[in-house]
């Protein structure tokens, strides 16, 4: 199994959307979104990705084929955050199809994304998405050798893994 990490193309930008279209769905399951009257999930910042310099695309393939994508972003977008490091990178979106999951594609890619992106690190999930927890606590400590921090907000509906690869 040959897995991918590619920067997604301007030009494939509805490819992206379908992906994401199916994260959104899959989401479900942790949100209350609902599909708009066209039948998509509203995408409100997909153009970002080719018009900011802290946002960055990814596709995922396993031997050639789309089997997910990831997007990175930085602090200075103002999103929520555990750490005030304006250069900080986080995972802001990570989606790996069902049936990739689970054989160390999510893994791969997650890791290939930490190494491509060097500093500092804050990767935040629902408190009430336990896959990802689990999924991102493995991850981390793996890569890390166990120096990260585990942080949560009051109301313990954020939570999140902090660490610093430089």
């Amino acid at each position: 199994m040959t897995i991918s990490i590619d920067p997604v193309k301007a030009e494939e930008k509805f490819v992206f959307i379908q992906l994401m279209n199916l994260y959104d769905y899959d989401f479900t399951e942790f949100t209350d979104n609902d599909i708009n009257p066209y039948g998509y999930y509203d995408n409100l910042y997909i153009d970002h990705l080719w018009t900011e310099d802290s946002r960055h695309g990814f596709f995922i393939r396993v031997d050639g084929k789309l089997a997910g994508f990831a997007i990175v972003r930085r602090n200075s977008d103002g999103n929520f955050s555990f750490v005030d490091d304006k250069t900080a990178h986080h995972i802001n979106q990570f989606f790996v199809m069902k049936k990739y999951r689970r054989k160390g594609v999510g893994q791969f890619a997650a890791k290939a994304m930490f190494d491509k992106f060097r500093g500092q690190w804050e990767v935040c999930q629902m408190g009430n998405n336990t896959p990802a927890r689990k999924f991102w606590k493995g991850v981390i400590a793996e890569y890390t050798q166990n120096k990260y921090a585990e942080h949560s907000n009051e109301a313990g509906d954020w939570v999140g893994f902090t660490f610093n690869n430089t």
